[in-house]
């Protein structure tokens, strides 16, 4: 793709790097194909090609972002599926996280639209506000249809039971059973350990029960992705930084083999810092050395031998892989595998590179495309009959269980670890009969 960018403008490093990704489009339409909303809407600028035109001519004007350009915008899900189709290895990631943040500074949003977003932004990545936030959501149900748009679709996905905070998710060392072999911190995270806290107690169980010290690092919090997300870069660069900070004292204190996280849209973040902090001479170095020992928790499973399978059934299990393990870690065969050699029997969903709708705050920011993803993924995982469904993001772990499957008795949707942890000696994960 040809770009008019000035060499005052290339002198900015942010735009000397959108420049070489834009230039590396060669317009073929590959990622129309499996691009969701394309897929959904049929609209070019829907498509990442169009959206790319978009962001090239956003960029090169350097005026404020429009109406239209954010709408296409904001309708994009990150689900990366792009990516993995491109001959051309054109990285949209960046590229569209660099229009998201032009976006944030230029753009003044509809009153309702910008309290929703500073709402968020300061809800969900606090645990103990978010589970007060929860807790009052689910005290409004009844009282939804008196509230205004996306925030009565907010209200009405607030879980009917909320689980206790885990002592798990204190700062704290784990020994392992038996001879050391690997010393990790785990990644707690933000809104999991408050929507999902089993998910976190069965990650420590596997991984202690298979020779890995575990550490939660004490300072630790949401990774930042939601706000990057946003375009909020300032906030999400404060939020990395922290993180930084605290495994890097972890590491000072007895080494650090992996940074474990079995969030994979965390994953995907904290794999990405190096990238996010480049231009901060004081922290790009550090934030690549975390990048580089940042590893999903099916990774360090994989290179361990799996204790002998111990639960004396053996569901059916459909796996979900979430966009952000699929497209943004490029990790496909290592959790089916791992499900396989723990004795599950493992089908996978039709159109199973397609996202399912909840890309992280999307299914609050755009609840009706969303809700027709959620539908298409859920009616395809319908079709495998299968008695389990397992899956490696708590995103796509909520919108699929919370979705409407009719007639059917929708399955118990679990995360992957739940199930090894059960197969391997710990308990029957809730929900499966």
């Amino acid at each position: 793709m040809k770009t008019d960018f000035t060499i005052a403008q290339l002198a900015d490093p942010e735009i000397d790097a959108a420049n070489t990704i834009l230039r590396n489009c060669v317009h073929c339409g590959f990622c129309t194909a499996t691009c969701p909303t394309y897929v959904l809407l049929g609209d070019e600028l829907d498509s990442p090609r169009g959206r790319i035109y978009l962001i090239k001519n956003l960029l090169e004007q350097n005026k404020p972002a429009t109406n239209k350009v954010v709408k296409h915008i904001d309708r994009c899900l990150s689900c990366l599926s792009c990516m993995t189709t491109c001959p051309a290895s054109v990285d949209y990631m960046h590229l569209v996280d660099r229009a998201r943040a032009h976006i944030f500074d230029s753009f003044s949003r509809p009153w309702a639209d910008q309290m929703l977003r500073v709402l968020l932004a300061l809800v969900v990545p606090n645990p103990g506000v978010f589970r007060w936030a929860l807790i009052g959501a689910r005290l409004a149900r009844p009282f939804r249809a008196l509230f205004p748009g996306r925030l009565k679709g907010l209200i009405g996905m607030a879980p009917k039971k909320i689980a206790k905070a885990s002592l798990v998710d204190r700062a704290q060392v784990f020994a392992c059973e038996g001879k050391r072999c690997l010393r990790v911190a785990l990644m707690t995270g933000c809104a999991q350990q408050v929507l999902r806290p089993a998910i976190n107690e069965a990650t420590v169980r596997l991984l202690t029960r298979h020779g890995c010290e575990v550490v939660v690092a004490s300072g630790a919090g949401c990774c930042g992705a939601l706000v990057h997300h946003m375009g909020r870069e300032i906030e999400a660069r404060i939020q990395a930084k922290t993180n930084i900070g605290a495994w890097e004292k972890v590491i000072e204190d007895g080494g650090l083999d992996a940074i474990v996280i079995n969030a994979s849209g965390c994953g995907t973040t904290v794999k990405d810092y190096g990238w996010l902090l480049k231009d901060e001479p004081d922290w790009a170095e550090r934030a690549k050395t975390i990048s580089a020992l940042t590893r999903d928790v099916s990774e360090v499973v994989t290179d361990l031998d799996l204790k002998e399978f111990i639960a004396d059934t053996r569901p059916v299990v459909a796996y979900h892989s979430a966009c952000s393990m699929q497209h943004g870690q490029k990790l496909t065969d290592g959790p089916k595998n791992l499900l396989t050699q723990a004795g599950f029997e493992v089908v996978s969903p039709g159109e199973g590179h397609l996202c399912c709708g909840s890309a992280g705050t999307y299914n609050i920011l755009q609840p009706e495309i969303a809700t027709r993803l959620q539908e298409r993924k859920i009616g395809h995982l319908k079709a495998t009959g299968a008695d389990v469904i397992a899956t490696g993001n708590i995103g796509c772990l909520v919108q699929i269980a919370g979705g409407d499957w009719g007639k059917t008795k929708a399955p118990p949707v679990v995360h992957t670890v739940e199930l090894l942890d059960w197969a391997t000696g710990g308990p029957k994960p809730s929900g499966l009969p």
